[in-house]
């Protein structure tokens, strides 16, 4: 379980194909502390370090990650929000995020402006009910709060300390971004659903 607040940025290094599945080599200020099976939030996504050593860390993420993701079009070089799981005795400073993506987003537009960045992405119609104004949801990992939402869109505004310390200072109009959604409301649609 995470936060959303993102403790640090790391840079890929390496990436293998094998058989479907694809393992990257991540370098961060947190790798040296990491352990092997331990959970890792990468952009959002829940990965398990597989090995760590000299600075770098490496986890390997299968189809089905690679398909609800964008993990399929990370590159070398490209920069990754990092998330530590929740420790139980801290506090809750973001939402509760699973690091289970439910989606990808489509950035449609960035604006700046004197004290913030608004961005807009679009979001499949069907994930519409997730979405409510002035809620949580995870963008490439980051908590944030949604407003403005449409039937198949919604902004957020980044203040500058979250814009110059995570990648969203990289998402431009035509990228695609992680999403996951608040999990309080998943579980209230799955019980709308079984009573109806």
């Amino acid at each position: 379980m995470f936060t959303g607040i993102i403790e640090c940025i790391g840079t890929i290094t390496a990436i293998r194909e094998e058989h479907g599945s694809r393992e990257f080599t991540i370098s961060s200020e947190i790798s040296n502390e990491l352990k092997v099976d331990q959970s890792l939030a990468h952009n959002g996504v829940c990965l398990t370090v597989t090995s760590c050593s000299n600075g770098r860390h490496t986890v390997c993420a299968i189809e089905e990650t690679i398909a609800k993701t964008t993990l399929g079009v990370w590159q070398t070089g490209d920069i990754l929000n990092l998330e530590r799981c929740m420790m139980m005795n801290g506090r809750l400073d973001g939402h509760i995020v699973q690091g289970h993506v439910d989606t990808t987003a489509l950035c449609l537009a960035h604006k700046a402006e004197a004290t913030q960045h608004v961005y807009t992405f679009q979001t499949p119609e069907k994930f519409a009910p997730l979405l409510i104004e002035k809620g949580s949801v995870c963008v490439n990992g980051i908590s944030l709060t949604c407003f403005n939402i449409t039937s198949n869109s919604f902004q957020v505004a980044i203040i500058p300390y979250t814009f110059e310390h995570t990648t969203i200072h990289t998402i431009e109009a035509g990228k695609l971004v992680n999403i996951e959604f608040d999990v309080i409301g998943k579980y209230v649609q799955r019980m709308q659903q079984l009573v109806s």
